[in-house]
């Protein structure tokens, strides 16, 4: 019944995010956080290159993840068109099995939010443990569903060219205070001179987790020398429910 990143949401989200457009300055804080890294990086959930790209062009080596090959189709025609050739890879967080292993594995803007059970949350970063070089570390961001209301329905549209565009709407269906879930239903419409082409609906699952929470996962697993920064402003401690998370974690000796 659903899709998962398809044509027209892989269409919406290249035309509003673009390749280098930082979000809330998430670009320019890893490339300086990743800056002494002269290794092999991999980022997880890559989506279409928004960020792996700049990585890229700074002369990094960076491979990539995705679930979606849509994404990945994607993000293989920007690289291209650059003349970059990562590794990108179509796979699952849980159990993929690279050759290499990274210096650092990074999961930037929230992305780690997608995976809604808590087991398999423990895999993907187990798995992750696995993929480090010693000393080796993750940067991954969260967020919590601050302004989450259940109900609520938000449209928004966005003019593309020859006549087309994609009107999105955005649905809350259910947050769940137990499992920490919440729950949304996606339609993405494609529309060419006011007639309806194509259409994709998507169920939006989201999990949020509480600071010291997160902080005792990565201990428990195997992480070290954790630092938790809020607003991509290193090694400061969240102090709003708004704020983009930042957690910093090496591989234990």
């Amino acid at each position: 019944m659903f899709s998962y990143y398809g044509k027209l949401s892989t269409e919406l989200y290249d035309f509003t995010k673009p390749v280098g457009k930082s979000i809330n300055g998430d670009i320019e804080y890893y490339l300086e956080r990743l800056g002494n890294i002269n290794g092999r990086l991999l980022e997880a959930g890559v989506g279409s290159g928004r960020f792996l790209i700049p990585l890229l062009e700074q002369g990094n080596t960076v491979d990539g993840i995705d679930y979606s090959k849509e994404m990945l189709d994607s993000c293989k025609k920007r690289c291209e068109k650059r003349g970059l050739n990562p590794n990108l890879y179509e796979g699952d967080l849980r159990d993929f099995s690279f050759p290499d292993k990274y210096e650092a594995i990074v999961m930037p803007t929230g992305s780690f939010c997608l995976i809604e059970n808590r087991l398999d949350s423990i895999k993907v970063l187990t798995n992750f443990k696995n993929h480090l070089a010693p000393k080796g570390r993750i940067i991954i961001d969260l967020f919590m569903p601050y302004d989450f209301k259940v109900g609520e329905i938000v449209t928004d549209s966005f003019s593309l060219l020859n006549g087309e565009g994609i009107t999105l709407e955005s649905k809350s269906i259910e947050m769940d205070w137990i499992k920490q879930t919440t729950k949304t239903y996606l339609k993405y419409e494609k529309w060419k001179d006011g007639k309806l082409i194509d259409t994709e609906l998507q169920e939006f699952g989201l999990r949020w987790y509480g600071i010291e929470e997160f902080k005792m996962l990565l201990e428990s697993i195997g992480f070290t020398d954790i630092t938790i920064s809020a607003g991509y402003v290193y090694g400061k401690y969240p102090s709003n429910a708004n704020e983009m998370i930042t957690f910093e974690a090496v591989l234990k000796e």
